[in-house]
């Protein structure tokens, strides 16, 4: 039988019934950060074991279609159904989806229960939010939300980690080692489900509203091919037939959904009307290009580290731990200062500037660059985030209406996760159209050293002008130094570059940010807010 909510006044909960409830939904959000860091460095080893090295991009592919487009449903149904019945669902999806990816024996079958994964993990990161929003007002509500830079924070390190070294095992436990990789979501899960099920018992008046199925799928229409070629178009060709098709496909579902949406009004999967409001619509682009400027900057950081720098999947999760550091040192900061002042605007403006000087920074950056100082670049770019990542969130939550708190703070993940996907694509192929003329210019401007020349005689089988396959960089581990160095600053010239246009990205969501206006922050809770707009009985659920 549920406990009250609360001794206190209708809407408002105890600290301590906050901080129940909060660590139900950090272990959900766990999940899902975790999820995308493990499963980086133990891809390769997961690829090899199920025989599927060239399709293993797709297991990538699917869990971020279904994560992207399950989204929004997530957040509109909570409205209409209540936060808890939702959260519990993502949670329960996600379980049964890490169990058959655990006992997948195909890189087909990997993909097929990778995309079941993501459709519990679609409800994780979003329905915590739109929760902590209706259990805490926006003045205190960023305090709260630190926590959750916390959990991405830990997933950051602890991922690389955890499954480099499940990985790394044979078996364990009776089950091939990389199984764990997502049989370690299981006692998490049940956890999560545990705590939820029990204490997240906040009140909920049901919408009697009908379910936007046909903007469901005309946004899946829309998305889905779209998705696909941002992943696979560098190796279609962006002006392939099959790219063509997709963006086709892609023009046409999301003209279907945006027509299917004006028709639906409030009961829209994502309302238009939201959209006229001029600060909801805003930070959501700004939060878009957000997403483009710092999912790119996190492929690119990797790649710098282990291809330039030579270290290994895990050793380059440790050497991003000032990242996280500042992530957490901003957020939990600022969370603090915009509690006690109710001034907010001040940390997107200070973060999109600092993000965008560290990717200027970091197109600085190469072959001989002392590690202390990238690192020291890093701990600026995560002051830079934590400053932005809650805070867009809390004004977006802010300037929507109570009712639409679940379908405004998905948005708020939905763009970003768009621009996240948009980002990794289009800094991939910028990389990859340019490093080969980098690493043939490095090679040319050494042509005649005398190193080089030693060198390349005592090892006649390398011979870059017959071409270097960039697809398995593994060589450089055992090629001699003086070879290897041209291909390094090559892909350190062409990460520059990366970076660099990143830093121009982030510098028009800089431009944009002076456009938003600060208002002050309510004192009330999402359910008090709730209350005020429609003050009638509510039930329990």
């Amino acid at each position: 039988m549920s406990t009250p909510v609360s001794d206190a006044a209708p809407g408002q909960l105890s600290h301590r019934q906050i901080l129940t409830v909060l660590s139900g939904l950090m272990l959900g959000m766990l999940l899902a950060a975790l999820d995308q860091t493990i499963m980086a460095s133990a891809m390769k080893t997961i690829a090899d074991q199920l025989h599927g090295q060239t399709i293993q991009a797709w297991a990538t592919t699917a869990y971020l279609i279904t994560a992207t487009i399950s989204t929004p449903l997530y957040g509109k149904l909570s409205d209409i159904y209540g936060r808890k019945p939702l959260y519990l669902t993502a949670i329960s999806v996600f379980l049964l989806g890490s169990v058959l990816s655990g006992l997948a024996n195909s890189m087909y079958e990997l993909a097929a229960f990778r995309a079941v994964q993501g459709l519990g993990a679609g409800g994780l990161m979003s329905l915590a939010l739109a929760i902590i929003a209706d259990m805490v007002s926006p003045r205190e509500r960023s305090k709260y939300q630190g926590y959750f830079m916390g959990i991405w924070g830990l997933s950051s390190v602890a991922g690389p980690v955890v499954g480099g070294f499940f990985a790394g095992m044979p078996t364990f436990a009776g089950f091939d080692g990389w199984r764990w990789v997502f049989l370690i979501n299981i006692p998490i899960a049940l956890v999560a489900l545990v705590v939820v099920a029990r204490h997240l018992n906040v009140p909920h008046k049901r919408v009697p509203q009908r379910v936007d199925y046909w903007g469901a799928v005309t946004l899946t229409i829309g998305l889905v091919p779209l998705l696909i070629v941002a992943e696979q178009g560098r190796e279609w060709g962006w002006a392939s037939g099959r790219a063509l098709l997709a963006y086709a496909l892609g023009v046409v579902g999301i003209a279907a959904f945006v027509a299917v949406e004006k028709r639906m009004g409030d009961a829209a999967l994502l309302p238009l009307r939201l959209f006229r409001r001029r600060t909801f619509a805003l930070t959501n682009v700004i939060n878009f290009i957000m997403g483009v400027g710092m999912f790119g900057m996190m492929m690119s950081l990797p790649l710098y580290l282990q291809i330039v720098k030579g270290a290994s999947p895990t050793e380059s999760g440790l050497m991003t731990l000032p990242m996280t550091v500042g992530i957490l040192a901003a957020a939990l900061g600022s969370g603090a200062l915009i509690s006690k002042t109710g001034r907010y605007l001040r940390y997107p403006v200070i973060g999109l500037g600092t993000l965008a000087a560290s990717l200027f920074l970091f197109a600085t950056i190469g072959v001989d660059t002392p590690i202390w100082q990238t690192m020291g670049i890093m701990l600026l770019a995560g002051i830079g985030l934590g400053l932005n990542m809650q805070t867009l969130i809390l004004i977006i939550q802010s300037d929507a209406p109570a009712k639409d708190m679940g379908v405004a703070t998905s948005s708020a993940a939905f763009f970003r996760s768009i621009g996240g996907t948009v980002g990794t694509a289009v800094f991939l192929s910028i990389l990859f159209s340019v490093v080969g003329d980098r690493i043939t210019s490095a090679f040319a401007s050494v042509r005649t050293d005398p190193a080089f020349l030693a060198a390349a005689g005592q090892n006649p089988q390398f011979n870059p002008g017959t071409g270097i396959d960039l697809d398995n960089t593994e060589f450089l581990g055992t090629l001699d130094p003086v070879l290897a160095r041209p291909v390094l600053s090559g892909f350190a010239s062409a990460l520059d570059t990366v970076f660099l246009v990143g830093g121009v990205v982030v510098l028009v969501a800089f431009a944009l940010v002076w456009f938003l206006k600060e208002v002050p922050l309510s004192m009330k809770s999402g359910i008090e807010r709730a209350a005020d707009e429609e003050p009638v009985p509510v039930a329990m659920h």
